[in-house]
């Protein structure tokens, strides 16, 4: 999932500024991918590549593979005009 953000980061916001937060305990692992500058516009969100070579997957397939694992996702610009990327992973642990 980290890997996919970066790709789309790398295209859609080419030279601004990334981070990534991973977080992790007994019972989920957390991701927020942040890029400040542009990003995908809502409607495009899940929309395909806007440059030639992408799978077409991106945030779609993002959603698609935190959900079969029963976790979470979500991706939206923010206020301050960041790109973000969030997803919830349980371990499977019961703990």
């Amino acid at each position: 999932m980290v890997q996919e953000a970066l790709t789309n980061a790398l295209k859609h916001a080419h030279g601004s500024s990334t981070a990534v937060d991973v977080r992790y305990d007994d019972r989920e692992i957390t991701l927020e991918i942040s890029t400040a500058g542009t990003g995908p516009e809502p409607a495009l969100v899940g929309a395909g590549p806007r440059s030639p070579g992408g799978s077409g997957r991106g945030l779609v397939g993002l959603r698609e593979r935190a959900n079969a694992l029963g976790g979470e996702f979500d991706a939206d610009r923010e206020a301050d005009g960041r790109f973000v990327v969030r997803a919830r992973i349980p371990t499977g642990s019961r703990a």
